[in-house]
């Protein structure tokens, strides 16, 4: 499979919006692209045209790949409900609510299928993918059953980009905990470093991209300022966020503010594979 992975620190940091930005300007490069999140927790969903619900965040991003969705790139969804307690969908299915300790028992086995079946379809179909993890790959208490981040790096053999929030401090140390505490394959996936939702002159944090990567011996892909107006949903968000410029393609407005930041053939060298 030709893709990417798209992991952060953190929850909120912007993954989904990086992955929604590298679904358009993937497909701007004549590519037929798919977005993938193996397991979404949202109380947002939408319906294929069989009908099948899925996350709107990967809706909203087979949108901006310019493709339909289809079940396979959002195979399993969450839905909370309170109470520690999720509904659970497996390809659209409805199965009865449960704790998240109850799900990790009785599901993980199910989940893995899930996956690999939907990342082989994809993979018939498009010529890349582009995948979202969720939460952080550091999470080492939960990494013997997790199905979000590098077990789906594995299973997909793709590399990753690594994005970090410097909008709520910490970004450096998160970043280099963050890679200090994956173990050495998985670490060695992380080909590049994306700092996001930066504000004020981008040239007064040169030093600190000097000093990630000459500590981590990789490459700060971007610094990407935080984006107002972008006009397009956020995970989660119950209604636009912003609201874009009449006349705009919110998706193409995205794709080029990111892309304007971003090292743009670096990240398509990476899905090349033409980087170490």
């Amino acid at each position: 499979m030709k893709g990417i992975m798209v992991m952060g620190t953190a929850s909120d940091v912007g993954k989904t919006m990086i992955c929604t930005a590298f679904c358009r300007l993937l497909s701007n490069e004549g590519m037929r692209v798919a977005p993938f999140k193996s397991q979404n927790m949202s109380r947002f969903s939408a319906n294929t045209e069989k009908g099948e619900e899925m996350s709107r965040a990967q809706v909203l991003q087979a949108e901006a790949a310019r493709t339909k969705p289809v079940i396979e790139m959002n195979p399993i969804l969450l839905k909370p409900l309170g109470n520690m307690q999720s509904e659970v969908r497996f390809f659209g299915e409805n199965f009865k609510a449960v704790d998240g300790m109850a799900y990790r028992e009785q599901f993980f086995d199910r989940a893995i299928e899930a996956i690999r079946t939907s990342l082989h379809k994809l993979a018939e179909t498009f010529d890349v993918v582009v995948i979202e993890g969720a939460g952080s790959p550091a999470e080492v208490n939960l990494n013997d059953r997790e199905i979000v981040n590098m077990r789906v790096a594995d299973l997909a053999d793709v590399p990753v980009l690594l994005v970090a929030d410097i909008d709520r401090g910490g970004a450096i140390a998160s970043i280099v905990g963050t890679l200090a505490l994956l173990k050495p394959q998985h670490r060695a996936r992380v080909k590049g470093i994306i700092i996001n939702k930066f504000h004020g002159d981008v040239a007064l944090f040169e030093d600190g991209v000097a000093f990630i990567e000459s500590y981590t011996g990789i490459r700060v892909a971007g610094v990407i300022p935080h984006m107002m107006n972008h006009g397009i949903e956020e995970e989660d968000m119950d209604r636009v966020s912003s609201i874009a410029p009449a006349g705009i393609d919110v998706y193409d407005a995205w794709a080029a503010h990111m892309k304007a930041h971003l090292d743009w053939p670096f990240v398509l060298d990476i899905i090349e594979g033409r980087v170490d």
